[in-house]
């Protein structure tokens, strides 16, 4: 017993020294000051509780919208919290597979990197390449330093503007503080619903490995979407996701 209060109480001093580090950052700061509250308030308004929650993103890049999900603690399943237009984006529909195409990436993901210091304000780094990349992209040169941003430019990035980024960076520290050191993240070309399916397979009937990829990926869209919950996601040695 007294080892595993032992155990505890050092994780929750480091959970408290990340986000105290990451305080230190005026940015980071600021963003606490100006955001805080209201993001408290999306919590209250959609009856969900602030403390020890866990956080999940969904990026569609034909919408140019990032969904934030919500898991309660104690609780498998996710709440919509809010959503965030994505202010621009580059390259067209479909995965990144090499360094320079300009490309957003397409698959299953998680935030690796809180940058308070970012160039675009604030950012939050995206696992690009993935196991998946690693096998179908570029073997060489996949490409990387893909991230959630302010501003509202990219070559490959989700720009949310820097607004919108002080309220992110903060439910994601926030996150981080609660534990959850692996928060994840799907970007997918587009909400695949019927009629959305049926259109990217017309317009992009001559890119079959494009195709494939997708209704791979559509897997994953239709459990969460079924569920409200998120399984263990792996990749064969084809470089397709698999339950």
């Amino acid at each position: 017993m007294r080892a595993l209060i032992a155990v505890s109480l050092v994780m929750s001093l480091q959970q408290v020294s990340f986000k105290e580090s990451q305080l230190k950052h005026s940015r980071v700061n600021s963003a606490y000051q100006e955001k805080e509250r209201l993001v408290k308030e999306y919590f209250t308004n959609k009856q969900l509780d602030y403390g020890g929650f866990h956080l999940f993103i969904r990026a569609f890049k034909q919408e140019k919208l990032l969904e934030i999900w919500i898991k309660e603690k104690g609780d498998e399943t996710h709440h919509l919290l809010t959503t965030y237009p994505i202010c621009t984006t580059s390259g067209v529909l479909g995965p990144k597979r090499k360094e320079g195409d300009l490309q957003i990436p397409e698959g299953v993901y998680r935030i690796n990197h809180f940058n308070p210091v970012s160039t675009f304000h604030l950012s939050l780094g995206v696992s690009y390449p993935n196991a998946s990349d690693r096998i179908l992209s570029d073997p060489k040169h996949p490409g990387g330093a893909i991230y959630i941003h302010g501003n509202c430019v990219t070559l490959g990035c989700l720009p949310i503007t820097d607004d919108r980024i002080k309220e992110l960076y903060v439910l994601a520290v926030e996150a981080n503080n609660n534990g959850q050191t692996d928060i994840p993240l799907h970007i997918f070309p587009a909400k695949f619903d019927q009629h959305v399916v049926a259109d990217l397979k017309e317009k992009f009937e001559k890119s079959p490995a494009t195709i494939r990829f997708w209704e791979n990926l559509k897997i994953v869209y239709d459990d969460f979407e079924k569920l409200k919950t998120l399984k263990r996601i792996r990749v064969n040695n084809k470089g397709e996701y698999y339950f």
